[in-house]
């Protein structure tokens, strides 16, 4: 082997993977105290009672619509009203929300209509959900996401919060989004559903996305998010990302553009969601909207290297040095080369494992780690292909 090949796989590479998975668990280490240590508050006993609209888009939500809505209605501490849109369900979530508007008269149900050319469906349900909110702060709930019952009051409260530092100090929280608690089952989930929070506490600033707001900066999640509606008419509504799928990342884009401050949360003690439920469900979900967040030109061979530096190609390089040692003898060159690369995978499992605790992410997943790794970015590179040749994954039985 040329002596060139022969030093970048012996000690580039390693001190490359070593330095990758470094800068990947100390931007979790930092990101994760400001994640998860957010405080909402109570509201004190003369405060009154804030008043939200909590919106809930539905499409073939029977088996869980029900569960979403009572878990909204316990909750103490606000003045709310529920408003689903029926999006163009077969299996009764209509009936069944009508149903519950019979007894309490804080629910209403919207029936959805004909999607119009250029909307994704869950957009356009969110923009006519918006019309039809009587409260000035809005939440928008995605239905498989169960509140807890102080959820709403302290999601209001942080999101009457300001910006502490940089050009965003004292600007007002214009949209704030939680990540609720994911639940997983089958052993895609487990391996591929952390890896939202991987990908946000390893490589999103933290502290420069609420210093700041820059576009750049923009992150959510799309299962809940809380606004008011002078700022979302100024962000342009849904209607300013009518045709996108990935309103976790573009919906924050909108505002920021607009100058307004976004954030995002653990919202692991305020809300659920089992987001998926096969392996086949979850490969849908990530290639959907994946063209709107990595697999893109201008970002996929970046967390390629990112991702797959520090994930992955340690096991090769160990495989390496443990090949040559065995050749030429374990000398204190080959050890200290074999070392590099098993301290790259010790840090590279890191935020994993430090996330089976402190987020209650699977221990298996973690385990998988390296497997996850591969799989995603496997998915991500067929997510491109299919945007150059225009095919879309339907979801839903929708293209859109």
């Amino acid at each position: 082997m040329a002596d060139w090949i022969d030093a970048l796989l012996f000690w580039v590479l390693p001190i490359v993977s070593l330095l990758l998975a470094f800068l990947a668990a100390i931007m979790f280490a930092g990101n994760l105290a400001l994640f998860t240590r957010w405080r909402g508050g109570e509201l004190s006993p003369d405060e009154e009672e804030p008043s939200v609209s909590v919106l809930i888009p539905a499409r073939d939500e029977a088996a869980g619509i029900g569960n979403c809505v009572s878990a909204v209605l316990a909750n103490t501490g606000v003045v709310l009203e529920v408003v689903v849109l029926d999006d163009g369900s077969t299996d009764g979530t209509g009936e069944i929300v009508a149903e519950i508007g019979q007894a309490d008269p804080r629910v209403r149900l919207v029936k959805g209509i004909a999607l119009p050319t250029g909307w994704n469906g869950k957009q356009h349900a969110c923009f006519r959900l918006a019309s039809e909110a009587r409260y000035e702060l809005i939440l928008f709930l995605d239905a498989d996401v169960r509140l807890t019952p102080t959820a709403l009051q302290q999601l209001t409260r942080r999101k009457a919060q300001y910006g502490v530092s940089g050009p965003a100090k004292d600007e007002p929280i214009a949209l704030l989004s939680a990540f609720p608690k994911q639940e997983t089952g089958t052993l895609f989930e487990k391996m591929l559903i952390p890896m939202m929070h991987y990908i946000l506490l390893c490589y999103l600033p933290f502290s420069r996305m609420r210093a700041s707001t820059h576009p750049a900066y923009a992150s959510g999640c799309g299962q809940l998010f809380i606004t008011d509606r002078q700022s979302y008419q100024r962000s342009g509504t849904h209607e300013s990302i009518r045709a996108s799928r990935h309103d976790g990342l573009m919906l924050p884009k909108k505002y920021r553009e607009q100058g307004m401050l976004t954030d995002c949360v653990d919202g692991a003690a305020l809300a659920t969601c089992r987001m998926y439920t096969s392996a086949g469900t979850v490969v849908q979900g990530l290639l959907k909207n994946a063209s709107e967040g990595i697999a893109n030109r201008r970002l996929l061979v970046p967390f390629t290297v990112l991702l797959g530096g520090a994930n992955l190609l340690p096991y090769v390089t160990l495989g390496y040095g443990w090949f040559r040692g065995n050749q030429d003898g374990h000398s204190v060159a080959t050890i200290a080369a074999v070392s590099l690369s098993v301290g790259a995978i010790v840090l590279s499992h890191l935020p994993r494992w430090v996330a089976t605790r402190k987020l209650r992410q699977s221990v298996l997943g973690a385990i998988l780690h390296p497997f996850a790794i591969a799989v995603f970015l496997l998915l991500q590179w067929w997510a491109f292909f299919n945007s150059l040749r225009g095919k879309q994954v339907a979801w839903r039985g929708r293209q859109s």
